[in-house]
């Protein structure tokens, strides 16, 4: 499979792939994409009410978005218990051709390391206050062992991984989360939307990262007794 290195409008790097002419990345920003949709919308969001999480990531892809819960979680002291599924893992090499060790804080780069040395399915200590888990599968085969209470859905736009973005999919990562939980993606597709709420899901369209007018925040209603 060809997959490409490019360099992006705030000179972070991603990966093109051919085949499916998408990137793994917005064009407009890698990092700053990753922060706005999953940093600031999703994980920001949901440490107001919790110190300590339970994250889900849909494709793990190049760990940008792992790296960057790291270093928030450590900025903001709290606990992370993190899992990501990958169902077509990439190469070492092709990872450090992206050169994330010059954008991130220096004492993260052999966090950032680690994270895509350790073994799959495995589960790992990764700093003091960050567990993880990569998970080699595919997402809709694969069952939830646990709980979680904010998921970065992170796959390939739905026009290209459209077996992803059902309400079927959807409704399995509902049944798996906490109460009060969030979903936070980069898509805010009639169709997508249309699928969360069938799924469940109250959905929030919100200011998208450059390039995208909108994205979407998802949520399970927490059930009042």
């Amino acid at each position: 499979m060809i997959r490409q290195i490019q360099i992006t409008s705030d000179n972070s790097f991603t990966i093109y792939q051919p085949d499916l002419d998408e990137t793994y990345h917005s064009k407009n920003g890698a990092i700053t994409e990753s922060m706005h949709v999953f940093i600031d919308k999703g994980f920001n969001e949901i440490i107001k009410h919790k110190k300590t999480v339970n994250i889900f990531e849909v494709g793990f892809g190049t760990g940008l978005n792992t790296i960057l819960t790291i270093i928030e979680a450590s900025a903001k002291k709290i606990v992370c218990n993190y899992q990501a599924i990958e169902a077509f893992p990439l190469d070492i090499a092709l990872i450090n051709e992206l050169k994330y060790e010059t954008i991130i804080p220096e004492n993260f780069n052999a966090a950032f390391q680690n994270i895509h040395s350790v073994k799959w399915d495995e589960e790992f200590l990764i700093t003091n206050n960050f567990k993880f888990k990569k998970i080699h599968a595919a997402l809709e085969q694969y069952e939830f062992e646990q709980p979680f209470d904010l998921i970065y859905f992170d796959a390939f736009a739905p026009e290209k991984q459209p077996e992803l973005w059902t309400e079927e999919v959807f409704k399995k990562i509902y049944n798996s989360m906490n109460e009060g939980g969030i979903l936070v993606t980069y898509s805010s597709k009639g169709d997508v939307k249309r699928n969360l709420r069938s799924a469940g899901f109250i959905v929030e369209r919100l200011d998208g990262p450059p390039g995208k007018r909108h994205m979407v925040r998802a949520k399970k209603l927490r059930i009042e007794s």
